[in-house]
């Protein structure tokens, strides 16, 4: 009986993964960095995170705890309150539309699939959140915020890639 339970909660644990990982990379990217034209890289972390999950694994990263990471990131001054959330579930909902398409493809076009997704995802968010300032905002910060997400992409999607073949393979 004790071993079924812990059982039970190694898989509880290996299913939650993603989410924790994803909010994980929200919050370390949230920290302020003395970087001028710095935006802060928690939305990037984020959007590279559901775009890697989404595609290698959408049922241990559903639409309701991506709506969750984005809540939470608004919160915490990601975006205007809702703007956020909806970057992340449009980059989930694009993603795992286009699953099929990625996977089993090289490196190099799941990358490109995330600049094209992320470039838009990012573009909305600036749209919309100088529509709700009433002014166009500078967008020197986005655009450093893109390529640092894109530099970014090949070390995080590795890392998730790692521990998708380590403790979530028996999932």
């Amino acid at each position: 009986m004790r071993l079924a339970l812990l059982h039970r909660f190694d898989v509880w644990a290996r299913h939650l993964a993603p989410f924790a990982l994803t909010w994980l990379l929200l919050v370390i990217g949230m920290v302020p960095l003395p970087i001028p034209h710095f935006l802060p890289l928690g939305p990037g972390l984020a959007i590279i995170s559901v775009y890697y999950w989404a595609i290698h694994r959408p049922a241990l990263l559903p639409a309701s705890a991506v709506f969750l990471i984005g809540l939470f990131g608004d919160l915490l001054g990601m975006a205007p309150l809702g703007v956020g959330t909806l970057m992340l579930l449009l980059v989930y909902g694009i993603a795992s539309s286009q699953r099929r398409v990625f996977l089993g493809q090289p490196f190099l076009v799941v990358w490109w699939g995330f600049m094209v997704i992320a470039a838009g995802a990012m573009s909305l968010g600036w749209i919309l959140s100088s529509l709700l300032a009433g002014d166009a905002l500078d967008s020197s910060p986005v655009m450093f915020a893109y390529l640092m997400t894109l530099a970014l992409y090949p070390a995080v999607a590795d890392l998730f890639a790692r521990a998708q073949r380590g403790f979530l393979r028996s999932i």
